[in-house]
């Protein structure tokens, strides 16, 4: 077989080959990287094998329930650099325990070196560190690398929304795509089948066919349009004000056929899109709704109750997309893609914010109290962005067109009731 694949890869037409970095190794990008680099070696004539992945470097002791565990090694008995444990072990002992990585994932503690020469950058990090980390890639990437950001979630402000994907895009000048979906790591990790939703709109600068500037015989004007001139659309629609570079013609193209090779495994399943918008904003949104369906599931209500909580959410969901992604976003994307609907109900089902705020209820304390008595130090998703979705909804004069992200919001803050949920949401979705 691999004798059978080295003479594949030396019939590629494409002098270069695609390496990849994972920049983040917590619990969900150890998942990632496993993934890729399962892909990469299945595929040498478009994928370089090794994948780098970035750790943020600490020590750690091995856990004495690790299966690496020796009480005669030092390995085991003294702390240890998180990246020589997992280079030593194909595992990340802290993060992912349990999971055997391939061993063509390279833990790496220099973020500048585990970027250095790759063409695609997998972002997989806690959104709060973006903008630190791409402060120390701006010049240290090739130009025309780019990105697929795996971070769940919006960028909120009190007068404007974004896409985490395009701010790693504005910050390193770069295209950035997303992945989100009903994707419990752990799950995925043990390779439990799941699906997931890749966004990714091709900027037009990265064509491998352009449209010659003359050609025989009549034909309309616009075949004659040179795609490499046109300028890259945002979300919003409007001429990007990134400039772009180009993808050089001697890699393979960077398409929805590359990057499903390159996420697409029987265990997990990816449907490509173009709809960046409602991809990422699927991944933020039904967070909100979760704490409204543990808040119902808290109480006692039943089936029936959570399943109107996530219909009118789902339609709030596709409300917020149109309303301020217009341009750009398909509303079946919510319907139809992991990243929309199959999400939402996982994440209704028994993800944390749905268990941090039913636990609240039925103990009668704030969400916060359980925040702080369940998660070990980690943060809601949830609670955050219903905060900041209501107060960019206040400066637009719009909570009130949205009364389930509303009402969230005012339970959280203690000027409604839980068991309000019914009078605040009556009529909506109608």
């Amino acid at each position: 077989m691999d004798t059978l694949r080295q003479k594949m890869s030396s019939l590629t037409p494409f002098a270069k080959k695609h390496k990849v970095t994972i920049v983040g190794s917590g619990n969900w990008g150890s998942t990632i990287a496993k993934v890729v680099a399962e892909n990469t070696a299945a595929h040498p004539e478009i994928f370089e094998k090794d994948v780098q992945m970035w750790v943020y470097e600490e020590e750690i002791t091995v856990p004495e329930s690790s299966q690496h565990y020796d009480p005669s090694s030092d390995l085991s008995t003294k702390p240890q650099k998180l990246t020589h444990l997992i280079n030593h072990f194909h595992e990340n002992v802290k993060y992912l325990p349990g999971i055997p990585l391939p061993k063509n994932v390279i833990a790496n503690p220099s973020l500048t070196n585990a970027v250095k020469d790759s063409t695609i950058l997998v972002f997989n990090l806690p959104h709060q560190f973006i903008g630190g980390i791409c402060k120390q890639l701006r010049g240290n990437i090739l130009p025309y690398a780019r990105g697929i950001s795996c971070i769940k979630g919006v960028n909120v402000q009190e007068d404007s929304v974004s896409l985490f994907s395009e701010v790693i895009g504005k910050e390193l000048d770069i295209y950035c795509g997303a992945l989100s979906g009903a994707n419990i790591a752990n799950e995925v990790a043990q390779e439990k089948f799941s699906e997931t939703t890749v966004a990714y709109d091709p900027p037009s600068v990265d064509s491998q066919n352009p449209t010659p500037a003359t050609s025989r015989g009549p034909s309309p004007a616009s075949s004659h349009v040179d795609l490499t001139q046109l300028p890259h659309r945002d979300v919003s629609g409007k001429a990007s004000g990134v400039k772009l570079k180009p993808l050089p013609q001697e890699y393979p193209a960077l398409d929805h056929s590359t990057f499903k090779t390159l996420f697409h495994r029987t265990y997990f399943q990816v449907r490509v899109v173009s709809d960046v918008a409602g991809v990422s904003l699927g991944g933020a949104l039904k967070n909100i709704i979760a704490i409204a369906a543990g808040f119902v599931d808290g109480l006692g209500w039943g089936d029936n109750a959570k399943a109107a909580i996530m219909r009118i959410g789902l339609l709030e969901m596709v409300k917020f997309g149109k309303q301020f992604f217009g341009k750009t976003i398909q509303p079946r994307t919510f319907t139809e893609e992991s990243a929309g609907v199959a999400d939402l109900i996982t994440t209704c089902a028994g993800g944390r914010n749905h268990r941090c705020a039913k636990l609240s209820v039925q103990r009668g304390v704030p969400i916060e109290e359980v925040e702080a008595q369940e998660l070990n130090g980690q943060k809601l998703q949830g609670t955050l962005t219903a905060v900041e979705v209501n107060h960019f909804l206040k400066t637009q004069g719009m909570e009130k067109e949205f009364p389930l992200f509303t009402a969230v919001y005012e339970i959280l803050q203690g000027r409604a009731k839980v068991q309000d949920l019914p009078q605040l949401i009556e009529g909506s979705g109608e």
